[in-house]
């Protein structure tokens, strides 16, 4: 039975580990609005080492559609400006010579309607992933050769922890999709 416990246990960790890089993915995704979590995903060679901007950096919001970002070390700034250039963000940095201001544009209705869609395929994989570690899982319970009625009993369990993690993405979703159309 400590073996079928771990193989649970182990299956609903993966599952919300598939949840939380569903969340970091989604950060990615810009609204109208700007959040720090846009620079999650852009890092620089700081001293031969690639870190994150937030590491490097202060990053504040001083209106609704900007961002800015000053770096601890003035000398990391050009680095900054060239990471965020190069990202695919698609921002232009504005250096003052002390930080950089990152000016957010007003998002067209045909581009929210764009975003929409990528987040529905986001979501889509985010499920294909949380259904493979269901499937993991009913192998592993199957493998444990356990009495039929028993086995029947987790499998069910285990269909009903699925459905709650694929409802959380859901969820998600359905949120990020009304940011990104809310004007």
């Amino acid at each position: 039975m400590e073996e079928l416990e771990m193989v649970l246990l182990e299956g609903e960790e993966k599952m919300d580990k598939s949840i939380e890089a569903y969340k970091r993915e989604l950060n990615t995704v810009r609204t109208g609005r700007a959040s720090a979590s846009l620079l999650d995903t852009i890092s620089i060679e700081y001293y031969g080492v690639p870190t994150p901007v937030k590491q490097v950096a202060s990053v504040s919001i001083p209106e609704a559609s900007q961002l800015y970002i000053k770096p601890y070390d003035k000398s990391s700034l050009k680095l900054i400006e060239t990471a965020i250039l190069a990202s695919p963000l698609g921002l232009t940095p504005q250096s003052d010579g002390v930080g950089i201001r990152l000016i957010l544009p007003k998002m067209t209705e045909e581009r929210r309607r764009e975003l929409v869609k990528l987040v529905n395929k986001m979501e889509e994989q985010a499920k294909v992933n949380i259904r493979n570690v269901r499937r993991d899982i009913n192998d592993d319970i199957k493998k444990l050769d356990l009495p039929e009625d028993d086995e029947k009993g987790y499998l069910e369990d285990v269909q009903e922890l699925t459905n709650k993690k694929i409802a959380e993405i859901e969820k998600l979703t359905a949120e990020k999709s009304k940011d990104l159309m809310s004007i």
